[in-house]
């Protein structure tokens, strides 16, 4: 995906859920009696400026997009006319207070509810939890798991889809927990393992926990033919085109995709000799794969892609569809596990349990943004869905500056009985600024990392 098409998935994606976020405020408050002066989407010098309502509201694009604001009456920021009063913010009860700050988060999460409800009420096709053969020695080959199995359920809960396998294990594996899974094998053969992930060290949620523990999904064997070459990449630089077919790698015959991609994944920044046959002649050409990092080790490429029959991978799809009940249902459990999960994460990285490069900043959002919308509208949707979650999350977080810092301001007020003092709110905010601070510094080095690094 170009650069462009990056940057505009990325704007698009902010525009979105600012204005989600912001619109719970801006509802609320209507609902609540006050008046707003202002709806923002974005921060700095306004581009484009209307006004509507009977209020006069401005609603604004900003020239910096990255957050917006909703500008109420306040007499702490100007004086407010008599007549007026009582529509100000801060005239409100503490309550109506509470319910104005709360609804931007809580519009995150609704938003995010009704991504997954239309998904599952659409129906996506997705992967069926059948696993590759484990490599020897991982956690999956002791667990007794085989090529071929399909997993029917993980704790007594069915299991349909691969994304539900990667989920339950994850989870698992941050708590340290065992998983009772059961498998069907061929002729319907029926088997209860066990998967202790007890042993699995926090370092290694890291990355693609699946692939740690040996769990790979099953894909039907592909010719190793190429199907597309990246421009500018090794393929391409050592001369191997679309239609290739790769007979040997490094002196050993290449039967299957797969023995090709580890014949390339061993050689990061060597050279390897391929056979190649072409237009039913048998040539030579030297390859050297790019090296480059993946879940912390260097592993080789050379920018291909296989050729993919039609209907090759028909057999390992299932079309997920549900009820309006179900639908809903599923959606909103599905928004729960994953902000309970987020704010786990988060717990650990305080704690040191869990590094703080899972930390994102504004360069990899739009990478992903990118990544998601080239694969098309169920991802991109699936994409929104998992960062509005993580924007109501952080919102929520006891900070000041943030929501959370705001809400806890106003559950202390309800408990005295009279509003925090502005001295300890100023002390808060610096407080508050330095940790979004040291936050966005941590976010913008894991950015930079990642993008040097590969």
């Amino acid at each position: 995906m170009s650069l462009l098409q990056t940057v505009a998935a990325f704007v698009v994606a902010l525009a979105v859920l600012i204005v989600v976020h912001e619109y719970g405020h801006y509802l609320a408050a209507r609902l609540a009696g006050v008046k707003v002066l202002r709806f923002s989407v974005g921060f700095g010098r306004p581009i484009l400026v209307a006004r509507r309502g009977a209020d006069h509201t401005e609603w604004v694009l900003a020239a910096v997009p990255l957050g917006g604001y909703v500008k109420m009456l306040d007499e702490r920021e100007a004086p407010v006319a008599s007549n007026e009063r009582d529509r100000a913010f801060n005239r409100q009860s503490v309550w109506k207070r509470f319910m104005i700050v709360g609804a931007g988060p809580a519009f995150n999460f609704m938003f995010a509810v009704a991504v997954y409800f239309a998904l599952y009420l659409h129906g996506v096709p997705e992967a069926r939890p059948v696993v590759a053969e484990p490599p020897a020695g991982t956690l999956a080959q002791r667990a007794g798991l085989a090529a071929g199995d399909r997993v029917r359920s993980i704790d007594d809960e069915a299991i349909e889809t691969w994304q539900e396998l990667r989920w339950r294990v994850l989870q698992a594996a941050l708590q340290r927990h065992s998983l009772r899974i059961e498998v069907i094998r061929q002729r319907d053969d029926i088997r209860q393992l066990r998967l202790d992930l007890g042993a699995v060290r926090s370092e290694e949620v890291e990355g693609d926990i699946l692939e740690r523990l040996g769990l790979q999904l099953y894909r039907p064997p592909l010719a190793p033919v190429l199907g597309k070459v990246i421009e500018g990449a090794a393929a391409e630089r050592a001369g191997l085109r679309a239609g290739d077919r790769i007979e040997t790698a490094g002196g050993r015959t290449v039967e299957t995709w797969e023995d090709l991609v580890r014949a390339v994944r061993a050689r990061p920044g060597a050279t390897l000799e391929l056979g190649v046959l072409r237009d039913g002649a048998r040539i030579q050409l030297s390859v050297t794969p790019d090296a480059v990092g993946a879940a912390g080790e260097r592993i080789g490429r050379i920018g291909a892609a296989p050729q993919i029959p039609p209907h090759h991978a028909d057999g390992m799809l299932v079309q997920v569809d549900y009820g309006i009940v179900t639908s809903l249902t599923k959606a909103v459990a599905k928004t729960w596990d994953i902000s309970i999960f987020s704010l786990r994460m988060l717990g650990r990285m305080l704690l040191g349990e869990v590094s703080w490069k899972h930390l994102s900043g504004p360069l990899t959002i739009a990478d992903y943004a990118g990544q998601s919308a080239q694969l098309g509208w169920f991802s991109y949707l699936t994409f929104l869905a998992l960062i509005s979650i993580s924007l109501g999350v952080l919102n929520l977080l006891p900070i000041p500056l943030l929501d959370g810092g705001h809400l806890m301001y106003y559950c202390l007020e309800a408990i005295k009985g009279s509003p925090v003092s502005e001295r300890a709110i100023e002390f808060g905010q610096r407080v508050g600024l330095a940790l979004l601070v040291v936050m966005m510094a941590f976010a913008f080095y894991n950015d930079l990392n990642r993008l040097f690094s590969g």
